[in-house]
């Protein structure tokens, strides 16, 4: 296999005749991209910034509110992770972590190891959860309580996050015990708690600094909603990677 990395700019390059079955983009950027009379059957396109997007149209039609739609409407609760107000910010997190806790149950459910298993190279199920521990401590930790240090070595880290200035030593190598994921997520997932049950209007308005781009604006408002959107995000994931598992156990 052919493979293709950062080092080789491709931009705008044309492709004609080309035969791409079974190739894989990861962590690519294809904005902009334009296909015409292309075979797309069994396509599976992951694109999280989707909502962000100015428009991705299939045979003309912009899909990108079908698609939040039908997200919307199997996870229950999504649609709320903009909330604005204190009120509906508290509702909008309890609900995820029902949900949350109802992925956890199952994944416990499931036979041993399966917490560890990576699917098509994607993040386990526990270092999904450590990633997690490590956005509550860049969108709370260190934007909104503006700790120092806020982040706890369990934390899974992106690829390339030594490039945004991320010291990553300060990170667990290796595969800790998945209860000692369990009680970092659930730390975690109390300071979100605790900072809600607390929060007001006017600190819901207070500025911060955006921790990988002081450029941009943020609000407390804005990282909470960033922290609801990384959380629902992996939640799909991971429901994703539990399903794919149990199908091929049960193959």
């Amino acid at each position: 296999m052919t493979t293709f990395t950062r080092s080789d700019d491709l931009r705008a390059s044309e492709f004609r005749g080309v035969d791409l079955t079974g190739a894989r983009f990861v962590g690519s950027d294809l904005s902009r991209v334009v296909m015409r009379g292309v075979d797309v059957e069994g396509a599976d396109i992951d694109a999280p910034w989707l909502p962000g997007a100015d428009g991705f149209r299939i045979n003309g039609v912009d899909v990108v509110g079908f698609v939040e739609a039908e997200l919307d409407r199997r996870f229950p609760g999504r649609a709320e992770r903009f909330a604005a107000d204190p009120e509906g910010l508290r509702a909008a997190w309890a609900t995820l972590q029902r949900t949350w806790d109802a992925t956890l149950e199952r994944a416990a459910g499931m036979p041993a190891g399966t917490v560890d298993v990576s699917v098509d190279g994607e993040w386990s199920f526990a270092q999904t959860l450590r990633h997690l521990v490590m956005a509550t401590d860049t969108w709370l930790g260190r934007a909104i309580l503006r700790l120092d240090q806020p982040y706890h070595p369990l934390g899974q880290p992106n690829s390339g996050a030594d490039g945004d200035g991320l010291d990553l030593s300060l990170f667990t190598t290796g595969t800790p015990p998945y209860a000692e994921v369990l009680e970092a997520r659930a730390d975690r997932v109390a300071m979100v708690r605790d900072l809600l049950a607390a929060v007001t209007s006017d600190d819901l308005d207070a500025p911060c600094v955006n921790p990988w781009d002081p450029r941009q604006p943020e609000t407390t408002r804005s990282c909470l909603h960033t922290i609801l959107e990384e959380e629902w995000e992996h939640l799909r994931y991971a429901v994703r990677d539990l399903d794919a598992i149990e199908a091929t156990a049960g193959a």
